[in-house]
């Protein structure tokens, strides 16, 4: 689309309006490197009306300087100027950096549909290890392989001799060094989590009612062994039917497929985001069941992305990726949600579920119900993620008269408790959950907390004090342990 018409569109991830040139430009340049790019038009407003500038050479060098200095690495981005109806309009075209993040003053931000947000610094650490091809899971441990458990680390190197994925030593610790796990002679994290002890992890329940639990397990296994101790609590805990079709054996129909199900826990476990100690959690209802996992979507890439299957796969823990792979469990070129919807092709009934909110990743499937009237489970977390992405991005206000069921208020208390340890502020809860908005913040969070018992202030006579700060109440450590 050539600069006559690009101003029509509309500001998007990719293109930005500013009337004049300001400071907030060299931030959109920063956005946009630590984005896919994009292009700011200058000299049209907010609405994509032209109004133009007054520019020329030495001015259009001012800014290129402008943007130089307030940017690091230096970035020196392509200026052109385009008359338009009339109007003097400037193009400031900016490329994707490859080593990321670049910074502005000081500071990180990043391109999120048509505005910039600041990066939290646990973001910035992962594009930078995404930008020299490396992993949070790669980082050396002080355990040694003494602390690993050897019997399984001989039967995972004998599980991928059968895959043919790889060339194998006959010494095991050879073999780590061969796929990574151990890098000059120290063990990594991908190690640890695979074949020795370690605080992460899986709480699966089963629910009658989101506050009704009928069974749990805490799973703390070395993640090799983890995962189908996971799977036989799941295959225990959903329904089993068996149909009779003249052959000598039954057929056994799942409630879920069951690759599906074991597609969608290798993801959890794959894509976990380990630096945060939150549990990856999978909650089992009669007509749904959840995966819970904390981290972002990498690479930039959304839902939507991943739902039309034509996506690059970006790992967040690269050693736990290739191990998996070369154990047969999955594959590497982001092909495990097309599977998961081939999957679902021969069961109509089912429905996959997919969000990213607040850094956490929930997937899962909805069993459809037929000729109801009522919001399934799936309607319900689209209302609440379409609210959720009003307050994350603070562009328009939440409407008043929205019900506050209809929003899943209990799903955003459930992000709060995830979030409250100890005693925080007010201030302290939305920076952990990326909120802006302080109005929203307290009507969808801090208020129903607050009145279903869940937290408490610690200076609950002076409501409004600036040293107030919150805490949860023995009710609401009940409730974040049942996840």
């Amino acid at each position: 689309m050539n600069l006559d018409e690009l101003h029509l569109t509309g500001e998007n991830q990719q293109l930005e309006f500013k009337e004049s040139f300001r400071q907030e430009t060299s931030e959109t340049v920063a956005a946009f490197c630590n984005a896919t790019g994009g292009t700011i038009l200058i000299g049209v407003d907010k609405n994509g009306i032209l109004k133009g500038v007054t520019v020329n050479g030495e001015i259009l060098k001012e800014w290129v300087n402008s943007i130089k200095q307030a940017t690091q690495p230096q970035i020196f981005p392509e200026i052109n100027t385009c008359i338009v109806h009339g109007k003097t309009i400037v193009a400031i075209k900016v490329q994707e950096y490859p080593i990321k993040p670049v910074s502005c003053k000081g500071k990180y931000f990043k391109r999120v549909g048509a505005s910039n947000h600041l990066v939290p610094l646990d973001e910035i650490v992962e594009m930078q290890l995404y930008s020299i091809n490396s992993s949070f899971d790669s980082f050396k441990v002080q355990q040694t392989t003494a602390d690993l458990n050897m019997d399984l680390v001989v039967n995972f190197f004998g599980q991928l001799g059968n895959t043919g994925r790889i060339t194998l030593h006959d010494n095991p610790l050879v073999n780590l060094q061969k796929i990574g796990l151990i890098s000059n002679n120290q063990l990594t994290f991908a190690a640890l989590l695979l074949f020795g002890e370690h605080q992460t992890g899986i709480h699966i329940g089963r629910f009658k009612t989101p506050d009704v639990i009928i069974d749990d397990i805490m799973i703390k296994s070395p993640l090799v062994t983890a995962v189908d101790e996971a799977m036989t609590f799941i295959k225990k805990s959903i329904s089993l039917r068996y149909d009779f079709t003249g052959e000598l054996r039954r057929k056994e129909t799942w409630q879920y497929p069951l690759p599906v199900l074991r597609e969608l826990l290798l993801n959890s476990v794959i894509h976990n985001d380990y630096r945060n100690p939150t549990d990856i959690m999978i909650k089992i209802f009669d007509d749904h069941i959840r995966f819970i996992n904390p981290g972002n979507l990498m690479g930039g890439l959304k839902p939507e992305d991943l739902m039309r299957g034509d996506y690059i796969a970006v790992h967040r823990n690269k050693l736990l990726a290739e191990a998996f792979y070369l154990r047969g469990d999955i594959e590497k070129f982001g092909t495990g949600f097309f599977r998961i919807q081939s999957e679902l092709k021969n069961s109509p009934e089912l429905r996959f579920a997919l969000e990213s909110v607040n850094g956490f990743i929930r997937s899962g499937l909805d069993v459809n119900a037929q000729d109801t009237a009522q919001d399934t489970e799936q309607d319900k977390l689209l209302k609440y993620s379409a609210i959720e992405q009003d307050i994350l991005e603070n562009n328009k206000n939440t409407p008043q008269d929205t019900p506050q069921d209809s929003v899943r208020v209990d799903v955003l208390v459930d992000n709060l408790l995830a979030v409250l340890t100890g005693e925080l502020t007010r201030i302290e809860i939305q920076g952990f959950l990326s909120l802006k908005n302080r109005k929203n913040f307290r009507k969808f969070y801090l208020k129903p907390a607050l009145e279903a018992g869940l937290i408490a202030m610690t200076i609950p006579d002076k409501p409004n004090s600036k040293h107030q700060k919150y805490r949860l109440t023995e009710k609401g450590k009940r409730m974040k342990n049942k996840g």
